[in-house]
């Protein structure tokens, strides 16, 4: 069975610390005690450690010695366009353990009025998801969880790809329009609302060369979606 995984608050010469909450969930929830191993990481590197002593406010590693991070995750960054939270928030840890890199919550035309300013309180919970999934799903690095803004903003986001998924023909496949990435390079996927994008959204995209993509002929929730475009563009 394979080890769990942590990531470490900071580094210090051959120990590692953990503070907080995480230190509480070892301390009480899983009850580590000295001598226990586990892999962990700062976001960088990866090592197998020795628990050295167990508080619930801290949690002290021995680090005995660097692992195989193995390949780095392809650089996947996805605009995705706010809807209700309980599915925003589940669609965040999937998309986690699919392994994209960025994820960066917008609000679009159609967002159902509210969400936009209700996403400022949520972005430390999701970023929590983020990690505990992150963690779950043996990754190095966390997801970056952006601050919620305008679609207008995050369509400024530089990538050597930028795909949108649409509903309405014509539309290319979208394993096709993502084949040429080479996977060192950023690739952006725009997920729209509920309802879709607007034509001035779609006008604007096409300005700043979004081109369109589709999954096919059905209709797809946004979470849904938002998984089946990743897994599509994760397999080589």
């Amino acid at each position: 069975m394979a080890r769990r995984r942590f990531f470490v608050d900071r580094l210090e010469a051959d120990r590692a610390i953990i503070n907080g909450q995480d230190a509480h969930h070892l301390a009480r929830v899983l009850r580590a005690e000295p001598g226990q191993r586990y892999e962990i990481t700062d976001g960088t590197a990866l090592y197998l450690a020795e628990i050295e002593a167990a508080d619930p406010r801290q949690v002290t590693f021995r680090i005995l010695e660097p692992l195989d991070a193995g390949p780095p995750l392809p650089p996947l960054i996805i605009v995705a366009s706010l809807f209700k939270f309980d599915r925003f928030e589940w669609m965040i840890e999937k998309l986690t353990e699919l392994g994209v890199k960025t994820i960066h919550p917008v609000e679009s035309a159609r967002t159902d009025e509210g969400l936009f300013k209700a996403a400022v309180k949520r972005v430390d919970r999701w970023r929590k998801i983020a990690k505990e999934s992150s963690q779950q799903s043996r990754r190095i690095q966390v997801p970056e969880i952006k601050d919620a803004t305008r679609l207008a903003e995050a369509l400024k986001t530089p990538a050597a790809i930028k795909l949108r998924l649409e509903e309405n023909p014509p539309a290319n496949p979208l394993r096709k329009k993502a084949e040429p990435w080479n996977r060192t390079e950023d690739l952006a996927l725009a997920l729209g609302p509920e309802g879709g994008w607007t034509d001035a959204e779609r006008s604007a995209m096409d300005k700043l060369n979004w081109t369109a993509v589709t999954l096919g002929p059905t209709i797809l929730r946004a979470e849904t979606a938002a998984i089946a475009a990743v897994a599509a563009i994760q397999i080589p």
